[in-house]
């Protein structure tokens, strides 16, 4: 039974709505979340097919099996007193252009990869580039985006840290801007720059030129240290997001799924409350939205804050994705790995439409995501399908079954290098496209998100014109990828929460 009134209302439960719930709801806030889908975690949702046990989005995760961690959700979830079991791995596949690799995480196996590939040379440019970013990676360790509040207080923040912050004040400056021109410094042969924009790519939906400098900082030091290791949460992305819901749930919130907000209820400038598509009315006293921007502005009406939304309307967007999920036959299949990453061609841009696949096999760590002696997969191209492909088609149709089959044939191209016969061990395709996305996440044209270039500045907050409405996700800062959104949840949280309760909980995780 849906309540009428509530202290907070968020709206969506991907990754930075359930961040923002499980915070407020500690601080001992009545709340309530509503998903408009029947299952929690936005893009990181799961999903069962025939025993198999699917993924939407994320497969690359890390910082969640040991603590301290810099992992903004690591750190959400060790507030909310919840644990995730993960699996470290350290190998994953790449095919290239240069040839077919394993690559380990860790600074040396890579640096040995290069100097086989490229020699001695190439390899002591890369020791260089990575030692040039330690001290950007420590800077942004110092500042911690759970400590970061949203709004002009924020600097209030920074002078209180200024103890642990004044080694690092030389490498702050690159915190903010664009991880291009630390690149353009550093590195000089291609395959290096080429595989630096593959990893900015997979990691924001845009190159290594409009990438945030501190996210790719922070990935370099975590993922390139002796000891480095990926961590697969067994259960796969769906275990993530019910740790999170039994943190909301364990804190007296609560979650109502299959639920669709119509309108958001404004007073003046102020947000009140919503509207639900069933016509049920449910008052607030703060409203949280993990919404895409573009179906956030929707939900509003368009007199209010008009200067606002007529700017928020006109974000780019990052283009969309096809995905590819099968459960297969695994016999004599012992040595492939979790993960393979495929580019066809360089000189094309890594964001071209169909120029990079990623694909999935989680059943290689995991057993029980797949029936016993099967395999699941997930493939996907990442945020490099326009939307324009798809736009004027209907998900009925026999013209988009046809698209969809003529465009997905990229997976089918790289499974084969790897399984010649997979085609043949299939008993469970699906195939997806960027209406997909949109159909069943409510997404924005099947977008990763907002393309907003680091070079230009950072993402918006998580403020808005309006008193007692706040966003969170991938439209705002820190931007697209899991450990942002949950920052942005967070930040979302200490917005609503003030800054003694904030204090509080960084004490706590002694941060």
């Amino acid at each position: 039974m849906l309540r009428s009134d509530v202290d907070v209302l968020v709206i969506g439960s991907g990754i930075g709505g359930l961040c923002a719930a499980g915070l407020c709801a500690r601080a001992g806030r009545d709340v309530l979340v509503l998903e408009a889908h029947h299952q929690p975690g936005g893009a990181a949702h799961g999903f069962q097919r025939q025993g198999y046990h699917f993924e939407s989005g994320p497969s690359l995760w890390s910082g969640l099996g040991r603590w301290p961690s810099s992992n903004p959700l690591a750190q959400v979830l060790r507030a909310l007193d919840q644990t995730v079991e993960v699996i470290p791995y350290r190998t994953w596949d790449v095919l290239l252009p240069e040839g077919d690799l394993r690559i380990a995480v860790g600074h040396d196996d890579f640096e040995a990869v290069v100097r086989d590939l490229r020699g001695p040379e190439v390899a002591s440019e890369w020791r260089r580039f990575v030692e040039s970013l330690r001290p950007i990676a420590a800077a942004a360790d110092a500042l911690p985006l759970l400590a970061l509040r949203p709004g002009v207080d924020g600097m209030a923040q920074l002078l209180k840290r200024g103890g642990r912050l004044l080694p690092h004040l030389a490498a702050m400056r690159h915190l903010s801007g664009s991880f291009g021109p630390l690149v353009d410094r550093h590195l000089r042969d291609p395959f290096l720059r080429h595989w630096v924009d593959l990893l900015a790519f997979l990691i924001s939906g845009m190159p290594m030129g409009d990438t945030n400098a501190a996210a790719m900082a922070t990935l370099f030091g975590e993922w390139f240290e002796p000891e480095a290791h990926l961590d697969y949460p067994v259960g796969g992305s769906a275990a993530v997001v019910e740790a999170l819901v039994r943190g909301v749930k364990a804190h007296g919130g609560s979650l109502h799924t299959g639920v669709a907000v119509q309108q958001l209820h404004t007073e003046g400038d102020r947000v009140v409350g919503v509207t639900l598509t069933n016509g049920t009315q449910i008052a607030a006293r703060q409203v949280i939205c993990n919404a895409d921007i573009w179906s956030t502005l929707a939900l509003l009406p368009a007199s209010v804050a008009p200067k606002w939304q007529r700017q928020r309307q006109a974000t780019p967007a990052c283009n969309g994705f096809l995905h590819l999920h099968l459960g297969f036959d695994a016999t004599g299949l012992e040595d492939l790995p979790i993960h393979t990453v495929w580019v066809d061609d360089w000189e094309r841009g890594i964001d071209a439409e169909r120029n990079a696949v990623v694909l999935s096999i989680p059943s290689v760590l995991d057993p029980t995501m797949a029936p016993p002696g099967r395999h699941v997969l997930h493939a996907y191209t990442p945020a490099s399908e326009p939307w324009e492909f798809w736009a004027d088609l209907d998900r009925g149709s026999a013209a988009y079954q046809r698209m969809k089959q003529e465009r997905c044939a990229v997976f089918w191209r790289v499974l084969e290098r790897r399984i010649p016969d997979i085609r043949e061990r299939c008993e469970l395709i699906m195939e997806g496209t960027p209406l997909t996305h949109s159909h069943f996440l409510n997404v924005h044209q099947g977008s990763y998100g907002p393309a907003l270039s680091a070079a230009e500045g950072l993402f918006p907050g998580v403020t808005t014109p309006l008193a007692n409405f706040w966003l969170c996700g991938a439209s705002t800062f820190p931007g697209i990828g899991i450990p942002p959104v949950a920052a942005s949840g967070a930040m979302a949280a200490h917005a609503v929460l003030g800054r003694d309760t904030q204090n509080d909980l960084l004490r706590e995780l002694e941060l």
